[in-house]
């Protein structure tokens, strides 16, 4: 499976390959960024799935074929929108919120209000955030609801894309690093100091819906609530809630 915020395939992402084919070769790959779809898809290759096929990209918009999708909710509800998804087929699987996070042994800033979480931005150093995905494309916004964007821009890091925001802190390239927590949790090397403020705070929505495209509906939607279960009971560890 393909983590929202990961457009683009990286030799970081390889790592998070699955050598447990459930389909015959087709151009777009299953991709697991995080150890819940990791383990959620290793449990489903165990299965007998009637050679059901998987597409998680944002890029991949039923053309290809296919028998679900997991997307975030708003990209399910569009799909069903435009007919490329069976309605009142989306299983929300999780929810995930973007986190502020430090090198190891640093000491943790306060980050609990809007008025603390800019100070502690306007003090430090560095702070470095993703180029793409959902806390990317997000975060600069909460930079302008604060009133600081101009005086943060000489501060900000924003690596290649696919590098994790969690390595930059950890090698000491940025003081700060802003992502969902779910993909800051897993790297070492840096400290998870807590979500955003609840008033600045983006949670995604993370959901699975059958396409129009599956050759045997009621066999996708078994398998969608197959993962939706499979899942529930790794969430809270992974830095991810309940739907």
């Amino acid at each position: 499976m393909e983590s929202e915020s990961a457009r683009m395939s990286s030799a970081a992402e390889a790592r998070f390959r699955i050598d447990y084919p459930n389909s015959e070769p087709r151009v777009i790959k299953v991709v697991a960024l995080d150890d819940v779809s990791e383990r959620v898809v290793k449990r489903v290759a165990e299965q007998t799935w009637q050679r059901a096929n998987f597409f998680t990209s944002l890029k991949f918009d039923g053309a290809a074929g296919g028998d679900l999708a997991i997307l975030t909710a708003e990209a399910i509800d569009d799909r069903i929108a435009r007919g490329k998804a069976v309605a009142g087929s989306r299983v929300d699987l999780a929810r995930s919120g973007i986190g502020l996070a430090v090198r190891q042994g640093a000491s943790k800033p306060v980050i609990g209000s809007p008025e603390s979480l800019r100070s502690t931005l306007l003090a430090a150093r560095s702070v470095a955030h993703s180029k793409t995905g959902q806390s990317g494309i997000y975060f600069p916004s909460v930079l302008e609801r604060l009133g600081i964007a101009e005086q943060m821009k000489p501060k900000m890091v924003v690596p290649d894309i696919g590098t994790p925001i969690g390595e930059i802190v950890a090698k000491g390239e940025a003081e700060i690093g802003i992502q969902q927590i779910s993909e800051l949790l897993p790297v070492a090397g840096i400290a998870i100091v807590g979500p955003l403020p609840a008033p600045l705070q983006k949670i995604t929505t993370f959901s699975a819906g059958v396409l129009a495209t599956a050759s045997d509906p009621r066999a996708a939607k078994t398998l969608v609530d197959f993962i939706a279960t499979a899942s529930r009971a790794l969430l809270e560890a992974k830095g991810l809630e309940a739907p």
